[in-house]
């Protein structure tokens, strides 16, 4: 038989499968590492921006309760304006997919600043906590896409170095801003925390539009609407339920429970949304995946603790200890210098060894001894051992902090990092403000049974730190008391709220972020 006859009596090849594709090599938006540094100097600046002006109205907050009163909506403040960010974030996540992140991001800035400006300019506690809902739908965009821009800029290993920068950036605002605020307030007036706003809004703004690229997605831009609606009033309604114990006199009234109803149509008409559209606001299919719904519940108590208790801890400093607001701000330069070393430090060793787990299950033990140590002061506590403990938290906070972004954005695919940073950022805003009315509801409670029967004052919802610093020893005394006695259930409350983060750290996979050149 010859050679042809032999070939063709052969058995056919069997063909070799295709060789599994391999994640296409990160490419930063900006090529050059100088300019690229410029850029993230410049969110930084915008990070900065937006979180100052939440640490910032921390220690002004009694001021601003003694011009407006209504004690009972002394959180709205805070919980407006993160229960407005929490609610747009997975819109701006999903528009910076779909149209590039440079636009979004600079209408986040521009809105942010014009309701920096109307804060400033509010008359009633009414139109504050409204102003604060505009500043906030451009602040939540703001923290969304500065995140997720940083996924453009720098690799995984190299994202957890620059994050820990941005967590300094945080902590820097959090040091600067209870000390401004009230140094601002009372020098010149509340109205100016808001305003200083403005001059820092405008030099991002050009910034970002003469050195930010602009790459255009190979997505065609679909906008969910109706899963971004609905979704929003999920998240509306979790925050108004927490906070209906002083709305609605209970959370088991019959207007908390209608709002517990229209939560849950919501949430089942979004989940039916997202199930269709072609580009859903928050795939689904991202909580298929464990470790990014571990990280989500480790975010919503980062989010309750790191953001939600600090102007409790600025009304427990001034009320319980009688610190002026300025002396107040000084003593969190403790917890946020706490909280700058531990990021700093844990994202250089995320970075040289890949693994963030332990310093999420390390960030989270490190909190519930603080949290609990908090229960146990008192008015006769002493400052030093105060900032000794603020400190402690600060760290618990600070090495646990970036954690849950480096995280999901590894677990998300390339096409869904803005999405998914945008959710984890949800999950941690949304913590906050639910934390922040559970602590309102618990001060609220504590404090009801009070009311004029402390001599000298008249109205405890309008006590500010200049009022109590004039009243008798006596006075003094009863009041650093009673909030005391107040405060002791909400920190206890707070260190079970870290308990669950700890127990979700614990179960995270010790998964290793991917090195530069070698794909997701």
């Amino acid at each position: 038989m010859d050679m042809k006859s032999s070939s063709q009596t052969a058995a056919p090849a069997v063909p070799a499968p295709p060789p599994t594709p391999m994640p296409a090599p990160f490419v930063s938006l900006v090529a050059d590492p100088r300019r690229r540094v410029v850029v993230f100097v410049l969110l930084l600046t915008a990070l900065f921006m937006a979180t100052l002006d939440n640490q910032i109205v921390s220690t002004a907050l009694p001021t601003i309760v003694g011009e407006f009163g209504e004690l009972e909506r002394f959180g709205w403040i805070g919980s407006a304006y993160l229960l407005a960010s929490s609610a747009v974030m997975p819109l701006y996540g999903k528009l910076g997919d779909l149209f590039g992140r440079k636009y979004v991001i600079m209408a986040a800035v521009a809105i942010f600043t014009l309701g920096s400006l109307v804060c400033g300019l509010a008359v009633s506690m009414d139109t504050l906590i409204a102003a604060r809902v505009l500043q906030a739908l451009g602040g939540g965009g703001i923290m969304v896409s500065i995140f997720s821009i940083n996924a453009d800029l720098f690799e995984a290993r190299e994202r957890a170095r620059y994050q820990s920068y941005a967590s300094l950036a945080l902590m820097a605002s959090g040091a600067v801003g209870p000390v401004l605020g009230g140094t601002l307030s009372d020098l010149f007036g509340w109205r100016s925390i808001f305003l200083v706003n403005l001059p820092i809004g405008i030099l991002v703004l050009a910034g970002l539009a003469f050195l930010l690229p602009y790459r255009k997605p190979h997505r065609r831009p679909k906008i969910d609407y109706a899963g971004a609606i609905l979704l929003a009033g999920a998240v509306a309604s979790v925050v108004l339920w927490a906070d209906s114990a002083q709305i609605f006199g209970s959370l088991i009234a019959t207007q908390s429970l209608a709002v517990i109803a229209f939560g849950l149509v919501c949430a089942l008409g979004w989940i039916a949304v997202e199930r269709r559209v072609a580009e859903p606001v928050v795939p689904l299919s991202l909580f298929s995946n464990r470790t990014i719904n571990l990280l989500l519940v480790v975010s919503l108590v980062s989010g309750a603790i790191g953001i939600g208790s600090v102007n409790y801890v600025a009304l427990f400093l001034q009320t319980t200890t009688g610190l002026t607001p300025t002396h107040a701000g000084l003593l969190f330069i403790a917890m946020t210098g706490g909280i700058a070393a531990g990021s700093l430090w844990a994202g250089r060793r995320i970075s040289k060894s890949g693994l963030y787990k332990p310093f999420s299950v390390a960030s989270t033990a490190l909190g519930v001894v603080s949290l609990a140590f908090f229960s146990q002061m008192h008015a006769g506590t002493s400052v030093v051992l105060i900032a000794a403990v603020m400190l402690l938290h600060g760290i618990s906070i600070g090495i646990g902090q970036q954690v849950p972004v480096l995280g999901v954005q590894n677990a998300a695919s390339r096409d869904d990092v803005g999405a998914a940073t945008g959710t984890v950022t949800l999950a941690r805003m949304s913590g906050a403000a639910i934390a922040i009315s559970i602590y309102g509801a618990i001060i609220g409670s504590g404090l009801s049974h009070l009311t004029n029967q402390i001599p000298g004052v008249a109205d405890f919802q309008q006590l500010t730190p200049q009022m109590l610093a004039a009243l008798p020893e006596a006075s003094r005394a009863a009041v650093a008391e009673a909030y005391a006695g107040a405060f002791f259930p909400l920190f206890l409350t707070a260190s079970g709220i870290v308990a669950i983060g700890l127990a979700a750290a614990l179960m995270l996979k010790n998964v290793r972020l991917p090195v530069a050149g070698k794909g997701r």
